[in-house]
């Protein structure tokens, strides 16, 4: 096993309401709120707030039931941890989720069975105004701004651990990762690729009261599932082709800390009531071993998937789903937080051990505006990779094509250039997309990579250099 696979690092370094229906209150105000729904604070120390919105049941069963937020999101389906829990097997389990974000409210389909129908429109994601029906397979649901605003709890920190940020978004992480810390509960950390999980995790463990004990991680995708069991809970000799002595988990051995288990929606459907057994009963049986022995350790979780939809799906257990989330705690994508750049980009050129005098020109407004335009689907990993590069270069190189494209959409073609050099440019550009994605999959592992892509490990390689991407 790699030592990325196990770390250990020792000592320090919606509430639901049932209401009658309220008179409608849209109006001018209203819809001046579905474009700004955020308001900023006022004076020095007062917190932003978020239109309040609500949720009525207007056809279907439970007609008449309405639901008035608190916060700024809520999510809507039959399974009673949803903020807003709808009684009808129509509707999934986990079916939608309604977030007040900048550009106004916006709906997702949590990968549904019946879809999510908004003004006779089936969406995936969809934008709401006051006023919208919402038909979730029979039920349908009333979306409307409310007179009053939610405060959002902000942190009044700019760093926690080795994360920094000023933006709202961060600050408000900061604040959910502050009650993390001062309490034992399971945290679920939600968020793309490269938003910092694996630092957010470390944070909350070296903030808390096991800070003197053992943090042990354990990445559930890069590990065979037949070695993930004895990983986690240990084994007793004999107990299969190799297990030549007993072995430890690293429950056991993290006895008094914390384990930190990294893309935990890559866990086995058969190790998943295990998982759920340690959770509930706080106790472990080692394979091949008759006798369970409890742990004490604290639990944290995280994932780059939506786990809501692996319930709908089948692929997770709604409840160890439910065990898990007793806190969540969604990392922002680079994207949400633009402004946070200037601070981020000094942050990672001071842990580079980059000479100031001679960084200056990553440092300008020119090159930060750049990198606000960017799409950064690696988010702040992909961002220390280009400042690297810089860094190697001692320049502040462009960024590639790919980076400040969204992610998907289709490479312009220059009619005015050659037809060779286009050619070249856009099997370059797919290159590189395939490549990264191949990696992303395999967790960095070249030699998996390069099977799956029926490529000699060496051309595989002779490519990534090509195309200056890092393993």
């Amino acid at each position: 096993m790699s030592v990325s696979d196990r770390t250990r690092i020792d000592g320090p370094p919606g509430e639901s309401k049932d209401k009658g229906a309220r008179p409608d209150e849209e109006g001018a105000e209203a819809a001046l709120h579905v474009t700004l729904p955020y308001e900023q604070a006022r004076r020095p120390g007062d917190l932003p707030t978020v239109r309040r919105f609500r949720l009525s049941v207007v056809e279907g069963p439970g007609a008449g039931t309405v639901w008035e937020s608190t916060a700024d999101t809520c999510s809507v389906g039959s399974h009673p941890l949803n903020d807003f829990a709808v009684e009808d097997s129509t509707v999934s389990r986990f079916h939608c989720e309604v977030r007040i974000g900048p550009k106004g409210p916006q709906v997702k389909d949590l990968d549904s069975l019946n879809g999510v129908i908004v003004d006779g429109v089936q969406v995936v994601e969809g934008i709401l105004r006051s006023g919208s029906l919402l038909r979730l397979g029979r039920v349908v649901l009333r979306f409307d701004f409310s007179a009053e605003s939610n405060r959002l709890p902000l942190s009044e920190l700019t760093r926690f651990g080795t994360l920094v940020g000023t933006s709202v978004a961060m600050r408000g992480c900061f604040a959910m990762m502050e009650r993390a810390s001062a309490r034992d509960v399971t945290v679920l950390l939600e968020g793309e690729t490269g938003t910092g999980k694996s630092q957010a995790a470390l944070a909350i463990h070296q903030a808390g009261r096991r800070r003197d004990a053992a943090f042990l991680v354990v990445d559930c995708g890069a590990i065979p599932p037949h070695i993930l069991e004895s990983e986690l809970f240990g084994h007793e000799k004999g107990s299969f082709t190799g297990a030549v002595s007993r072995r430890a988990g690293v429950f056991e051995e993290a006895d008094g800390g914390t384990v930190f288990l990294d893309e935990i929606g890559e866990l086995p459907p058969e190790l998943q009531p295990k998982l759920l057994r340690v959770l509930e009963n706080r106790e472990i049986r080692r394979v091949g071993s008759n006798t369970y022995q409890p742990v004490d350790v604290r639990l944290i979780a995280a994932t780059h998937r939506d786990l809501r939809a692996e319930v709908n799906a089948g692929r997770f257990r709604s409840d160890l789903f439910f065990r898990l989330a007793v806190l969540r705690i969604a990392m922002p994508s680079l994207r949400q937080r633009p402004e946070d750049l200037p601070l981020l980009v000094s942050g990672i050129l001071e842990s580079l051990g980059a000479d100031p005098e001679r960084t200056g020109a990553l440092r300008t407004q020119e090159f930060l505006s750049r990198l606000r335009h960017a799409a950064w689907p690696g988010n702040v990993r992909e961002l220390r990779n280009h400042l690297e590069r810089c860094l190697v270069f001692e320049d502040a190189l462009p960024l590639a094509e790919e980076d400040s494209r969204p992610e998907g959409s289709p490479l312009e073609v220059d009619l005015s250039r050659p037809y060779a050099e286009q050619r070249r440019r856009v099997v370059d550009d797919f290159e590189r997309r395939y490549l990264r994605a191949l990696l992303e999959k395999h967790q960095g592992k070249v030699a998996q990579a390069a099977v799956t892509a029926g490529m000699d490990r060496v051309h595989f390689y002779r490519l990534l250099r090509r195309h200056g991407i890092k393993p």
